[in-house]
């Protein structure tokens, strides 16, 4: 259980990092929102979903 939990969290790590950097880039090309909002959103809807199922392996691990 321990190892499903950390690789959990490095996915989550990640995944942030590309967040990070991927949705300033979008917001900087001229139509990037326009194009790219159902990316973005998916985008953030997978990263909530991280943060809860690595919530939820936290208990069992600890």
């Amino acid at each position: 259980m321990t190892s499903i939990f950390q690789l959990t969290l490095f996915a989550f790590v990640a995944f942030s990092a590309v967040l990070v950097v991927g949705v300033p880039v979008v917001f900087a090309l001229p139509n990037g929102w326009t194009e790219n909002k159902r990316v973005v959103l998916s985008g953030i809807g997978i990263w909530i979903l991280l943060v809860f199922v690595i919530g939820i392996l936290n208990s069992f691990v600890v």
